[in-house]
């Protein structure tokens, strides 16, 4: 984020002593990213956050990938998912592996419990909240969370998620940073006049949160896999920082459409985009007015991307009568036309609002698929535009 935030208590300048009223020096951390070349933040612990007492390999939580083959269009339903026990209902070890790649991990997690403190080496998260509410405590400070945000997890950040009751959480891990598209940002990294959304919708974290504690474990996930640090002191003791790298929050709602007088292509949906994938939000609009205009999807072979959709609100008009559903997601690969279901392009003529939410993930290579995929594939879908094949009855 190339937008400057400043919370708590910091000295005037950089690099230079810093006490605490007690004479106690504070230590400094720089987290940058690409290098000392782009976005940084300076945080002040109390204490040196480069303590540890233990070191342990864990176990990955992921499961393995399989490839989508035979390759074909699917359907799973988020909402048919199953969690064993009562340890995996938090949003880090019980998040379910729905698909992935080498650029991107896309899972969900329905979490009641708070998390174990965890910290993505590897790459940014985007949290979408489906439903629930919470809070998402950092080393940056604490950011409450609510249906319809998104949450966007700078990579390295130590956190945890503290759910009000029951949080459904959509998660994506990329290999890389996760951020505006540029095309919607200045060339000093403002929003320009045509960005469906902007600073003002940005939410960060406002005030420093500590607590206390000594040898305190943190999950990291890095390249390698899993390793349980026991720190000497609780990670969360910033007195302050400032800078340009922390997380933020914004909601769908205040993502602002764009329409045209015919039916206008995904890239208008665009909210982030990471190293080889990008997400788009589809929010209530007023659609397509030319008077000729149908506005439901044109059929389309999206021949470099795999597309995956997440529905979340209202009914998807392009997808009526297949089966899909709130918390449904759709995959369609590269490989294969897809388009709207029989029937929805003459049912869309005349149409001038849609009341449909949805998140979009397209990636540049293809999805594999993940257990959480096949412990709630909706097998009949792929035959949906013909109804027949081996499942359909």
């Amino acid at each position: 984020m190339a937008y400057y935030r400043r919370v708590g208590e910091i000295p005037p300048k950089r690099h230079t002593q810093f006490r605490s009223a007690e004479g106690k020096l504070y230590a400094e951390e720089l987290m940058g990213v690409e290098g000392f070349s782009s976005d940084s933040a300076l945080l002040y612990h109390r204490h040196l956050p480069t303590a540890i007492v233990n070191a342990e390999v864990v176990a990955d939580f992921r499961g393995p990938l399989v490839p989508n083959h035979p390759l074909k269009p699917r359907h799973f339903r988020s909402q048919d998912l199953k969690w064993s026990s009562p340890s995996e209902v938090n949003a880090v070890t019980g998040r379910r592996t729905l698909l992935g790649n080498a650029d991107v991990v896309i899972g969900f997690a329905v979490a009641t419990e708070p998390s174990p403190l965890y910290r993505n080496a590897v790459g940014d998260e985007l949290f979408y909240v489906q439903g629930g509410t919470g809070t998402v405590e950092t080393v940056y400070g604490a950011l409450r969370v609510e249906d319809g945000d998104y949450l966007v997890i700078p990579t390295s950040t130590t956190y945890r998620v503290v759910p009000d009751g029951e949080l459904r959480l959509y998660i994506v891990e990329a290999s890389g940073h996760i951020g505006p598209p540029r095309r919607y940002l200045s060339t000093k990294g403002q929003f320009l006049e045509h960005a469906p959304y902007c600073e003002r919708d940005l939410h960060g974290p406002s005030e420093p949160l500590l607590v206390e504690g000594e040898d305190v474990e943190v999950l990291v996930r890095h390249r390698a896999g899993l390793t349980r640090f026991t720190y000497a002191n609780h990670p969360f003791d910033v007195v302050g920082w400032d800078g340009c790298l922390y997380p933020w929050v914004v909601n769908i709602r205040d993502f602002e459409p764009i329409t045209g007088r015919v039916h206008q292509p995904p890239p208008v949906h665009q909210t982030f985009e990471g190293p080889n994938f990008v997400v788009c939000s589809f929010v209530p609009r007023k659609v397509d007015y030319h008077p000729l205009s149908i506005p439901v999807p044109y059929n389309h072979a999206n021949v470099d991307s795999d597309e995956l959709m997440f529905y979340v609100g209202g009914n998807y008009e392009a997808r009526k009568g297949s089966g899909i559903d709130i918390g449904s997601l759709s995959l369609h690969p590269s490989g294969f036309t897809h388009g709207p279901q029989p029937g929805a392009a003459e049912a869309s003529i005349g149409a001038d609002y849609f009341d449909e939410t949805a998140v979009m993930v397209d990636t540049f290579r293809p999805l594999d698929l993940g257990e959480a995929a096949s412990a709630c594939e909706d097998p009949r879908y792929a035959w949906s535009w013909s109804k027949r094949g081996p499942d359909w009855d």
